[in-house]
């Protein structure tokens, strides 16, 4: 029988769906990854979220395995190429969060750009500074995206309403202007862009691909968001940025270390957060109340065709 152990915290929908479509799923939350090993032979499909990463190990325990379902966007906590190797397929759901992506890039800017969080701790401090927390408008502004798959899309649609000039870069497509971005050269974007937003997959390529030498080249300061892949970006390089006058505000959902106690042990970790010019958020992104059932939804319609 075709069976499919969950490994991780998804929405009941997608277990309700492949239970309909004839498989036996075992939804294991709590399931740790040595008694994942130890079972995972007798399953034809594992489906994951964050919880561990399925590597050669996994996939040598698992003989029978025919796929693999990320709860997520991304597949970087998954060994792609032995996968491929195998014949095993891989789906995964950058359809069920690319809209709360979009909107946490699109709060994360205006919270950047009218000194949200600053002005917060301010006024709950006892501070008025009117003055010192003036920000600026959207409208007019030149706005820079990195990749333009379902991620990037959904950003450059929330900013519709802005009236902004949205630039979409984009090494693997061509041919993509729409109605919510033109398509532009890397060029472009470092001459013109008032905001860059990172919407690109972490690949071996894209690894600590934003360093000091990334932001030297633009000519105007920029506010800089990532909702992508923390290790995308090196982090001393953002705060480098800050300083000199490159980024006039940083928001970051994804660092490159993430979770403590290991983030608090990083060395530039007291700089970044005592940098009233960064936001954080915790990588959520992603995670809505919303995307969490939506993303199971997606999987399951990506099940039938398996």
């Amino acid at each position: 029988m075709k069976k499919i152990l969950i490994v991780d915290d998804l929405h009941p929908a997608f277990k309700e769906q492949a239970v309909a479509m004839g498989y036996q799923v075992d939804d294991e939350p709590l399931i740790t990854r040595q008694q994942t090993l130890d079972k995972i032979k007798d399953y034809t499909g594992i489906a994951v979220r964050t919880k561990f990463r399925i590597d050669e190990e996994i996939f040598a325990a698992a003989t029978n395995l025919k796929f693999v379902a990320r709860a997520g966007a991304g597949l970087d906590n998954i060994d792609d190429k032995i996968a491929f190797e195998r014949n095993i397929e891989l789906i995964n759901a950058p359809e069920g969060n690319c809209d709360a992506v979009g909107e946490h890039a699109t709060g994360l800017l205006l919270s950047l750009m009218n000194n949200f969080r600053k002005a917060d701790i301010e006024i709950r401090n006892g501070v008025w500074d009117r003055e010192g927390n003036r920000g600026y408008e959207l409208k007019g502004k030149k706005v820079g995206i990195i990749g333009y798959g379902f991620m990037g899309q959904s950003f450059a649609k929330k900013l519709t309403g802005f009236e902004v000039d949205v630039m979409a870069y984009d090494k693997y497509k061509t041919g993509f202007s729409d109605a919510f971005a033109r398509e532009v050269s890397m060029e472009e974007i470092v001459k013109y862009s008032d905001v860059l937003s990172l919407h690109i997959p972490l690949t071996t390529e894209t690894r600590q691909m934003v360093d000091d030498e990334y932001f030297f080249h633009f000519k105007k300061p920029i506010f800089f968001i990532n909702t992508a892949r923390g290790e995308i970006v090196n982090t001393t390089a953002v705060l480098n940025a800050i300083k000199n006058g490159k980024i006039l505000g940083a928001g970051l959902d994804v660092l490159q270390t993430e979770k403590f106690p290991a983030l608090g042990e990083q060395p530039w970790y007291d700089e970044l957060r005592h940098n009233n010019q960064v936001v954080l958020t915790p990588h959520v992104g992603g995670w809505t109340f919303d995307s969490y059932r939506k993303i199971s939804e997606v999987l399951a319609e990506k099940l039938r065709n398996i």
